[in-house]
């Protein structure tokens, strides 16, 4: 007998990919247990499911850089942050912070078929009475339309997000004069798509030529740094919550289009914030 939840909860972090760097990701999660019945007819109580499931996302991959550390270029290093991870491909970054912001797995590159199926084993490592198996399903969701990738950290942030290199793939909706404009949507989507948005107050470095930025600060998980190339990153000068990002880019959209612009903008699955200029 098996019990299925889909859409059980979604997971909001980072990824180095060899070929991309460093992007955003958001992933549904649904989930198969199987096992047997117990006498009052039920095999899992609903209810139980999801805080369930949850807390061990929440505890694990889940507001993390996940960070394949057989990929060319990739070398891992102690520090008095926690962790030091260094690359060179396919572009120059270091990331500095505490162990728990980050995740790493002996592989050569994140899929999130590989990462259900490590999470699905885990879980079985002592599952609820009465389950057999555990199967998770990470799945990206559908999305018609502009949708980018971005990462960033909040230090402000009282959970989570206050780690320098977690982020979200997300929709966007460019809305000018009552109708979303999809040219507009698509045109700043893929100006934002794989980058890194970072508050001016929090770069504390930049190189002599300009292509290279650090951003660091101090919050209450302990101290984080990133170094990107410049033209990686997208500055905004408030911090980069869902709020500011929403306000911010109906400014830039307003401005170069000479239009009121509205903005929707997403944070991962099913939420986010809306602005108008």
């Amino acid at each position: 007998m098996a019990l299925f939840v889909y859409h059980l909860t979604h997971v909001d972090s980072s990824v180095w990919c060899p070929e991309r760097g460093l992007i955003g990701a958001s992933w549904n999660v649904h989930v198969e247990l199987d096992g047997q019945l117990g006498e009052d007819g039920m095999l899992f109580d609903f209810g139980e499911v999801k805080p369930w499931i949850k807390s061990r996302l929440d505890d694990g991959i889940d507001h993390t850089l996940i960070v394949p550390t057989e990929a060319p270029g990739i070398s891992i290093s102690d520090c008095p942050e926690g962790i030091c991870i260094r690359t060179t491909e396919p572009y120059d970054m270091e990331v500095r912070g505490p162990r728990q912001a980050f995740t790493l797995f002996p592989w050569k590159r994140i899929t999130p078929e590989a990462l259900a199926i490590h999470l699905s084993t885990e879980m079985m490592r002592r599952p609820p009475a009465r389950v057999d198996s555990i199967t998770l399903t990470l799945e990206e969701e559908r999305i018609d339309g502009a949708a980018y990738t971005y990462t960033h950290g909040l230090k402000r942030h009282a959970g989570n997000c206050q780690r320098i290199a977690h982020g979200h793939r997300s929709r966007l909706h460019v809305i000018q004069q009552g109708q979303r404009q999809a040219a507009l949507e698509t045109r700043y989507a893929d100006w934002l798509s794989d980058s890194y948005l970072v508050a001016a107050e929090d770069i504390v470095a930049e190189g002599d030529r300009g292509d290279w930025l650090r951003t660091a600060y101090q919050s209450a998980q302990g101290q984080f740094s990133l170094t990107l190339p410049t033209d990686r990153c997208r500055i905004l000068p408030t911090s980069t919550t869902v709020e500011n990002i929403a306000a911010w880019l109906a400014g830039e959209v307003a401005q170069d289009t000479g239009t009121p612009t509205r903005i929707r903008a997403f944070e991962g699955v099913h939420k986010g914030a809306t602005a108008e200029v």
